[in-house]
């Protein structure tokens, strides 16, 4: 027997035969989403299913293994051994999908792909305004945004989630990364329109920090930026309470429950005219950056690259839109 035949590589009809006949790409789809979400809500929520069907699925994947592949512990879902094993090699599967479509991308350039992008809740204001600009380039690119705390950012990137990354704020734990800055994120302070304070100008950090102050959760940027301005200050705000969301600090501000500090992207939909006055606060505006973030090492699709190309062409149209719509923030910031 040639011996170059024996060792080559296995036939499609020496794959398990189980495999083929009893199991679906979308079963393989829904059980990678449930253990990397660790519940079969967020699974089906990623995934745009209902709960019944993710768990329907589910069962005729563990009985065409013939083994548990998950545990219920309370809320969490965990894979069994046998899980374990499935997960893996499911991604690997899914890392070479994603290579060979990356490839296809490559020969036909721009005309078709897929765009996998991640970004902070606060960069929600900006991305789809660049995905925009840059579908009119590319209409037959497939554009994927997910939308997440810091925290579940962080960990899509750690396990290589997404094609590219926009985040306020780089983590010190995630040292093997490339960074790109590519916009301004101005963070100021704001206040209800006819607040007595919006009257004033060159307000100190020590006046402000007696007033009540609304924050963002603990591990925001915004949240992490404020307070060190104010500990550099050796000042104590007086924190009325925390939220979650730019949207519900929005409204807590505007209901009279304290002042506090946003992106100034998070106000661009309203613009000057809307219900928020900015207060000229010394200090401020903190002048940070947006980020476009990629674990180092990783080679971006043609895709991928050209969307971080276009980005980062893009910084000088973003800073002149903001600088006049809000033209004192970049004032005060020179």
């Amino acid at each position: 027997m040639d011996q170059r035949l024996a060792t080559g590589p296995k036939a499609a009809s020496e794959i398990p035969e189980f495999i083929v006949r009893h199991t679906t790409m979308r079963q393989l789809q829904i059980f990678e989403a449930i253990v990397r979400n660790g519940s079969f809500t967020r699974a089906a929520e990623e995934l745009f299913l209902t709960q019944p069907t993710v768990s329907m699925q589910t069962k005729k994947l563990t009985d065409a293994f013939g083994l548990p592949l998950l545990n219920q512990i309370g809320r969490q879902v965990r894979p069994t051994e046998a899980g374990e094993i499935v997960y893996s090699t499911i991604r690997e599967m899914f890392s070479s999908l994603n290579n060979l479509d990356a490839a296809l991308s490559e020969i036909q350039g721009l005309k078709r792909g897929r765009l996998r992008l991640a970004v902070v809740s606060t960069a929600k204001y900006l991305a789809p305004e660049l995905l925009g600009k840059f579908n009119e380039l590319y209409p037959n690119i497939e554009l994927s945004l997910k939308v997440s705390n810091r925290d579940r950012v962080l960990e899509r990137m750690s396990s290589h989630e997404d094609d590219l990354y926009i985040m306020g704020q780089v983590a010190h734990e995630f040292e093997d990364v490339e960074v790109y800055p590519f916009a301004p994120n101005p963070l100021v302070v704001v206040a209800p329109k006819g607040h007595a304070l919006t009257q004033r100008s060159q307000i100190s950090l020590k006046e402000l920090a007696e007033t009540p102050f609304i924050l963002r959760e603990a591990g925001s940027g915004i949240r992490d930026a404020t307070l060190k301005m104010f500990e550099k200050a050796n000042i104590r705000p007086r924190i009325k309470m925390e939220l979650g969301s730019n949207e519900a600090i929005k409204h807590a501000v505007l209901a009279g429950l304290g002042l506090s500090v946003l992106s100034l992207h998070s106000m661009t939909l309203e613009g000057p005219q809307g219900p928020l006055a900015l207060l000229d606060v010394s200090g401020f505006p903190i002048m940070r950056q947006w980020f476009i973030v990629h674990p180092k090492g990783r080679s971006l699709s043609l895709v991928a690259q050209s969307f971080l190309e276009f980005a980062i062409s893009e910084e000088q149209a973003m800073r002149e839109a903001m600088a006049k719509q809000w033209p004192l923030v970049f004032q005060n910031a020179d």
